[in-house]
């Protein structure tokens, strides 16, 4: 176990490594308690290659929420058979299937933020409870919350946060792809630059950042589990950030 004064400073060691090598310490620090995260668009592409490449058995989360576009899930089929991943789906709480049901279509326009914390945050709470390491693919270029994140973060819990690509840009990203001939998410040709559920994402232009397509017109840049929501592990100590709340839909 590792107290914050001594994550902050390998935290600080790690600011002029490569990705692979916090990887490869991640993974020999931490083995088997480990599991890294993935959405499978265009950009998780290089972390998820490096990362199996270090550890072929790696546990790689997949949060299911039922609001995929077709070509995600049929992408992550298709990479997961390719590389022989270890995916692991995760899914909602089943205490909020019928809420979710009632509310399919309203929800993640009504209430986007009550809409990731069911199908995001919470699921991923659950599957990285007992873990004591959490690799996750976040970058310091792509929103204001992630430009004050550290390449090692102590969670309440215990759980050590570890952002290995926190100091690479899009080019970056774009050079490992073209290096190692990597796949593209299906719609990245067609705009799509940030890819999240299919309610909540479009298409955008060139000159657009990459995630303005997400949550467009919301004021909502992250889905919670990179901010200090992901913290909190019931829903009464978050219900005031939410504008529908469980018992509306009775």
């Amino acid at each position: 176990m590792f107290n914050q004064s001594e994550v902050g400073t390998l935290s600080a060691q790690f600011e002029a490594k490569r990705p692979q090598e916090i990887i490869r310490w991640a993974v020999e620090t931490f083995a088997p308690d480990i599991a890294m995260s993935t959405s499978f668009q265009t950009q998780s592409m290089p972390l998820l290659h490096m990362a199996v490449s270090i550890l072929p058995e790696l546990r790689i989360f997949f949060l299911d929420t039922g609001y995929h576009f077709w070509d995600t899930l049929i992408f992550r089929e298709h990479i997961q058979q390719e590389w022989k991943l270890n995916v692991v789906d995760l899914y909602r709480d089943s205490r909020w299937d019928i809420f979710a049901r009632q509310n399919t279509r309203t929800l993640p326009v009504q209430d986007p933020n009550l809409c990731c914390y069911i199908h995001k945050v919470q699921p991923m709470q659950k599957a990285l409870s007992g873990l004591r390491a959490w690799i996750s693919g976040i970058r310091r270029d792509q929103t204001a919350e992630r430009s004050r994140a550290k390449i090692l973060e102590l969670q309440d819990d215990g759980l050590l946060k570890v952002n290995p690509m926190l100091n690479w840009t899009k080019r970056d990203v774009q050079a490992y792809m073209e290096e190692y001939h990597l796949p593209t998410h299906p719609l990245y040709e067609r705009g799509y630059r940030s890819i999240g559920c299919a309610p909540c994402t479009i298409a955008i232009g060139l000159n657009d950042d990459d995630r303005a397509g997400r949550w467009a017109g919301r004021g909502k840049t992250e889905c919670g589990l990179h901010t200090d929501l992901f913290k909190h592990k019931e829903l009464a100590e978050v219900k005031d950030q939410f504008v529908l709340k469980p018992e509306e839909s009775k």
